[in-house]
């Protein structure tokens, strides 16, 4: 368990410097702009900078703009989640402070396309072992446990507001700029994790009962419990049937992996639930 919970840790911290690197060495001097809370630190620390003459860095201001969704996000989401967001959020500053601003390129359209493959690196690998960035990974989580609505919309609304005001505050070409980076990213997190706000795992095992209990430790999501048999070895076994949103998908792989190794498993990306979707 130590080791599992040191390997997740790092694998946000290493997340927290990819980031860093897309913006200090892509993004920022190209006035190109992330998604979601970095964008928006981003984007503020040029206004800031270069219309009202006080030097505000991007890190200090995503630290500052998390800290009342982190709060929140503690008493809403969950303290185990939100403390791999303060872990990200902390070390992504640190990073962003630390590592210098390098204009590696002059070309706008490498700068978006690079920073933006980086950046979705970062979030996808954070996503995929169950942790978050922080940002606007929180606000998702609350608002998808308060309305069982896809949480997509919200991710869209922010980031045309950036793009909007990029491109209203610069040139109309950073606004394209900064849609292409949003592009990249989205697709390298969709093949790094999922695209997909809930997903269906079917489990096939012989360890029913053990399994449901350990899951319902952990999340409060429905099951339905069906019989089945193997069709080779004619062994009794049943099958588990559950929707679980993206955020929940790696405590379940780590749960089936603990409680019943042998299990088979088939996750399939879900478009939408229609009825009672159970809420933790």
């Amino acid at each position: 368990m130590f080791l599992m919970e040191a390997k997740r840790i790092a694998i946000v911290i290493i997340g927290a410097l990819l980031n860093a690197i897309s913006l200090n060495f892509f993004l920022i001097e190209a006035n190109v702009y992330a998604s979601g809370f970095t964008g928006a630190a981003q984007l503020l620390s040029s206004i800031f900078n270069d219309f009202l003459g006080i030097g505000l860095s991007t890190g200090i201001l995503l630290a500052i703009l998390n800290v009342p969704v982190l709060i929140i996000g503690w008493f809403k989401v969950g303290k185990g989640f939100t403390i791999y967001s303060i872990i990200s959020v902390f070390f992504t500053t640190l990073f962003l402070e630390v590592i210098p601003l390098v204009e590696l390129s002059s070309d706008i359209i490498l700068n978006a396309v690079f920073g933006g493959v980086i950046a979705g690196i970062a979030v996808g690998m954070t996503l995929k072992i169950g942790a978050s960035t922080g940002g606007m990974d929180i606000v998702a989580m609350i608002l998808s446990r308060l309305k069982d609505k896809p949480i997509g919309n919200y991710f869209l609304i922010m980031n045309s507001i950036i793009i909007a005001i990029a491109g209203f505050m610069y040139l109309p070409e950073n606004a394209l700029y900064t849609m292409l980076t949003l592009y990249v990213t989205t697709r390298v997190i969709d093949a790094i994790h999922t695209r997909h706000e809930k997903v269906t795992a079917m489990i096939v095992t012989k360890k029913t009962d053990e399994l449901q209990e350990a899951i319902h430790e952990t999340m409060v999501r429905g099951i339905t419990i069906l019989p089945a048999k193997g069709a080779y070895t004619k062994a009794d076994k049943s099958l588990m049937y559950l929707v679980i949103t993206r955020y929940e998908l790696y405590d379940l792989e780590r749960i089936i992996h603990e409680v019943d190794p042998d299990a088979f498993t088939n996750i399939v990306e879900t478009a939408g639930v229609y009825g009672f979707f159970r809420k933790d």
